[in-house]
């Protein structure tokens, strides 16, 4: 069988030094220097708080959420607007937005998280990029969030074996408002282990694509199933070329 094309370019060569780069907008004389690690060819402010060891060697050799990053390139268009739940450091919103082209709107709950994602939008120019310090829920109010001390790590849902430091309330924006205001058509999701009871609650029937990490560790079969079942119910089938392992694409008519 013929390999599908991807709509997107494929990956650089890995460019793996830090490079010491002026502040946009202000020239080099007078620019403070902000240390910065490359990655596809995007950049991100060395902030050693956000970016642990292991994320900054991962960065370096293009290996960063290699799975999602191959599964994004190869399914979104520059005609797409994407909602993304989960935003981490900014690393997929602003790969889509600055190699695909799409629209990006990113939900991130964690607020230690936002000042970052931002700077790194900012830093490689992203402007279809917004961010949204806020969770998708069935009513708008708020939640506990369950920071951690690995903050990537932290999420909406209380782990045993993930303990957390803090709990945050983060406001929660009604998933069909949400939708109906942003009319995304592919859904990008790594919620660690909430999208099995997030996702079958999102009206998924606009998409004509998503990617999911799924967390089968913390959600267990039931959860597996139900984010397949949820999928299968708006007419998005399991689209295997662009899935691996826990990273997994559905389409809609391929």
């Amino acid at each position: 069988m013929a390999k599908r094309k991807a709509p997107c370019a494929a990956p650089p060569a890995p460019e793996t030094d830090i490079e010491a780069t002026p502040e946009m907008g202000v020239t080099p004389e007078a620019a403070p220097i902000t240390e910065m690690i490359r990655s596809h060819n995007l950049k991100f402010p060395l902030d050693r708080a956000v970016l642990r060891p292991r994320i900054r060697q991962s960065l370096r050799a293009n290996g960063y959420e290699r799975k999602e990053t191959d599964a994004v390139l190869r399914v979104v268009k520059p005609t797409d607007t994407v909602i993304e739940l989960g935003a981490g450091i900014g690393y997929m919103s602003t790969l889509m937005a600055m190699r695909c082209g799409a629209t990006v709107h990113a939900f991130e709950g964690n607020p230690g998280l936002i000042p970052y994602i931002r700077s790194v939008h900012a830093a490689n120019g992203a402007t279809r990029a917004t961010v949204h310090h806020a969770l998708i829920a069935e009513e708008t109010g708020e939640v506990d969030f369950y920071v951690r001390k690995n903050i990537l790590a932290s999420s909406m849902t209380p782990l045993e074996k993930e303990p957390h430091l803090s709990v945050a309330k983060v406001e929660t924006r009604a998933a069909r408002e949400v939708f109906e205001a942003i009319r995304p058509t592919v859904l990008v999701c790594d919620i660690e282990g909430a999208e099995a009871h997030v996702i079958p609650m999102l009206p998924l029937e606009g998409l004509r694509a998503a990617v999911v990490e799924l967390h089968p560790q913390w959600i267990k079969q039931a959860g597996v199933k139900a984010v397949f079942d949820a999928f299968a119910a708006a007419g998005l089938t399991y689209f295997p070329q662009a899935s691996e392992a826990k990273v997994v694409t559905f389409l809609r008519g391929w």
